[in-house]
């Protein structure tokens, strides 16, 4: 069998090995068969959202198992038929079998990453909150791009986003944007991204194009579902209504229906001006008032809100996540787990699994994937 056949076999054969460690197979088998059981009992509906939970849990756990089944009978399926091809000098067929493991050892490393998203709320839907940094147009021009580059990773992941929120710069780009990303683990991928990013260029605003250094920052946080209590007290929150922002024509709100909500002993503050209900707006803002909340809590429990706090009080220099340089040369590199690449175009366009990996593997303390 050709060496390279011989590889991806072995190599897949690691992955799934390692998957149904992570996973504790026949313990998880136990508990699937458990909600199965508990599925089928006609009760169980009697309390909506603990039903909801449970066919979560089952929903979740059959998946995970249902894709380390796959991955077997890939491997066994086109090792076989290789092996066969071989035999008959089918050049074609081993071409085709090798094809195929290939891309079986694709979905096992990206079931490898997945696997790795274990958090209380990693499969949860979540907020992308982009500030633009000092610097006015330049730094406001950065978070626009920002919003782009999140915008097309989520395109390409084929999760759906909403725009929440967004203040228009003052000549150009965006102040400030929200965006809610849904979609299965949209929170355990996205939650790495938390920081500030610095972006190196000719200026596109300088007519004597000189370099400029922008920084802006990037907030994620998860939406809470809706079994997750969080207990806010009237006395603690401001509510400010406005009239929404836009392109301007009748796109523009002449009513004050956009609500910003602060929460007084945090700080934290929420916008949403994408309805054109104030009502709407309201009930939007509180959500993701208490998503920032919950996600403050999980940053306690990690023992690393303290950092986190200190990266967003001053997004500029000495705080950034990654840097992203494209004059005089080009390169992008995460300054947390070092990982780079001179193909700035492919990232600010949205490819970004390369950073969020690693810097995923960095958190949960995976030296080595």
């Amino acid at each position: 069998m050709r060496a390279q056949i011989e590889a991806l076999g072995a190599d897949i054969s690691k992955s799934i090995a390692l998957l149904r460690k992570r996973l504790n197979w026949e313990q998880s088998q136990r508990r699937l068969d458990e909600l199965v059981a508990m599925s089928q009992n006609s009760a169980l509906w009697d309390d909506p959202q603990a039903a909801q939970i449970l066919m979560r849990e089952k929903n979740q756990l059959a998946l995970s198992m249902e894709q380390i089944k796959s991955l077997e009978n890939l491997l066994a399926e086109n090792l076989e038929l290789a092996e066969l091809a071989e035999l008959e000098g089918d050049e074609a067929l081993v071409d085709e079998a090798e094809a195929a493991l290939k891309a079986a050892a694709a979905l096992a490393e990206r079931a490898e990453l997945e696997a790795l998203l274990s958090g209380e709320a990693d499969a949860n839907d979540c907020y992308v909150e982009i500030n633009a940094g000092a610097g006015g147009t330049e730094s406001q021009d950065w978070a626009l791009m920002l919003r782009r580059m999140y915008m097309r990773w989520a395109n390409n992941h084929e999760l759906l986003v909403e725009e929440i929120d967004e203040n228009i710069g003052d000549e150009a780009g965006i102040k400030s944007a929200t965006l809610l990303m849904k979609g299965l683990n949209s929170y355990g991928w996205l939650k790495t991204e938390a920081g500030v990013h610095r972006l190196v260029r000719i200026s596109p605003f300088d007519s004597n194009a000189r370099r400029h250094t922008s920084f802006a920052s990037v907030w994620v946080y998860p939406v809470v579902d809706d079994n997750i209590q969080i207990e806010i007290q009237d006395k603690d929150v401001r509510i400010d209504t406005y009239r929404a922002s836009g392109s301007g024509g009748q796109h523009v709100n002449k009513t004050d229906s956009a609500v910003r909500i602060t929460h007084l002993p945090t700080g934290i503050a929420v916008a949403s001006q994408q309805e054109r209900s104030q009502h709407r707006n309201r009930e939007i803002a509180w959500k993701m008032l208490r998503a920032r909340l919950y996600e403050l809590e999980l940053q306690k429990r990690e023992l690393a809100s303290q950092a986190i706090e200190d990266s967003k009080t001053d997004i500029g220099w000495g705080h950034q996540i990654r840097s992203y340089v494209l004059q005089p040369y080009q390169l992008v590199k995460d300054l947390r787990t070092n990982v780079e690449t001179s193909d700035t175009q492919g990232v600010l366009d949205g490819d970004l699994d390369k950073f969020m990996a690693a810097s995923l593997a960095a958190r949960v303390g995976v030296a080595d994937l």
